[in-house]
């Protein structure tokens, strides 16, 4: 075999090592993973230590080194073997060649802590997080009864109960609210936002999620008389 023959063989498996595999329909566990602890982590932060400002000028920073990066992965396939690792565990085969999920989920962290107060915001990120993945995870493990395409009653109720859970904890964490108000407003909310996710949009759900989530939360807690201020 040739040098150049064998450097072309070398090169073409670095590709086809670095090239994404998985898709939607794959549990994809580091995927997951890496969203529910950097959306957790990132409302986390935002209650313990960081201000409104703050927060937003950290979260408008991160956007922008994403796009970068999306753009330089996207538009110079050559030195995909740098993202070897990204591409492998984080992405799914139809994100290769164009913007990944990435983009969609800082972006909607950004405008959910640029368009409601930290309470409605904490818990838009929460359900983002935690509720979504956990609604993937159970519903492509076991997800037996389909509701929808692509959607399943065993999905669809982790979503809820997430939802519902982290309404709870935010509000009793920040307001020391009756209980049975504040059981009311997860509920509501929670029951709102599992029917809209059942909805097929082509926008990313990254993006949708949080900013319903926010919309609701704030909606219901008002006729219910719950501070979010």
């Amino acid at each position: 075999m040739s040098k150049e023959t064998s450097e072309s063989s070398t090169e073409d498996k670095k590709l086809n090592e670095s090239t994404p595999t998985s898709t939607r329909h794959d549990l994809q566990f580091p995927r997951r993973f890496f969203h529910m602890s950097m959306g957790t982590a990132a409302g986390v932060i935002y209650y313990s230590f960081l201000s409104h400002q703050l927060a937003v000028s950290i979260l408008g920073t991160a956007a922008c080194i994403v796009y970068i990066v999306e753009q330089i992965r996207i538009n110079y396939p050559e030195y995909a073997a740098t993202f070897k690792i990204v591409n492998k565990y984080l992405l799914r085969a139809e994100e290769q060649l164009k913007e990944s999920a990435g983009m969609p989920f800082v972006m909607g962290l950004l405008l959910t802590l640029l368009s409601f107060p930290k309470v409605v915001a904490l818990c838009a990120i929460f359900t983002l997080a935690i509720a979504d993945p956990m609604s993937a995870i159970v519903g492509i493990r076991f997800g037996k009864r389909k509701i929808m395409q692509r959607k399943s009653l065993e999905g669809s109720l982790a979503f809820f109960i997430s939802t519902f859970l982290i309404l709870i904890t935010v509000f009793s964490g920040l307001y020391q609210n009756d209980i049975i108000i504040i059981s009311a407003l997860g509920f509501i909310v929670a029951s709102v936002m599992t029917g809209l996710e059942l909805i097929p949009v082509r926008i990313d759900d990254n993006l949708t999620i949080p900013i319903a989530t926010g919309l609701m939360t704030w909606l219901f807690a008002a006729i219910l008389g719950i501070p979010t201020i």
